[in-house]
């Protein structure tokens, strides 16, 4: 298949890069170092030790500061969300997943059932 000036594919290997504005005349995937970007689980291990604060939020309220002076033991605080209304669950304060509570032996834990992806900026 040719191109617009009627280079075959395999021939566009041979071609020299355009300039960039700076001079620099590195490839993109030298520019961007895709090639050493990890492959597989074992190129991440590096960072498997690292650790992460893993927040679960059953829900929020907003109160002026009298209200708040106001609360005492035994005292209910009413929160945004609902009976059976999945939580919100952030690693290191950004929203990565929506989940619900469960008991694991004693101890509350969450049950993940939608992951949020967001494009990051």
């Amino acid at each position: 298949m040719a191109d617009e000036k009627g280079l075959e594919l395999d021939e566009l290997d041979d071609v020299p890069a355009a300039p960039s504005r700076g001079g620099d005349e590195r490839t993109f995937a030298e520019a961007a170092d895709i090639t050493d970007m990890p492959r597989n689980a074992r190129d991440l291990e590096a960072v498997y030790d690292i650790p992460v604060q893993v927040s679960a939020v059953l829900g929020k309220a907003t109160m002026q500061v009298s209200q708040l002076l106001k609360l005492g033991r035994g005292a209910v605080v009413e929160l945004d969300r609902k009976v059976g209304e999945a939580i919100d669950i952030y690693v290191n304060n950004r929203l990565v997943a929506r989940g619900e509570v469960v008991v694991v032996d004693d101890r509350l834990g969450v049950t993940m059932t939608e992951i949020i992806k967001t494009d990051r900026v």
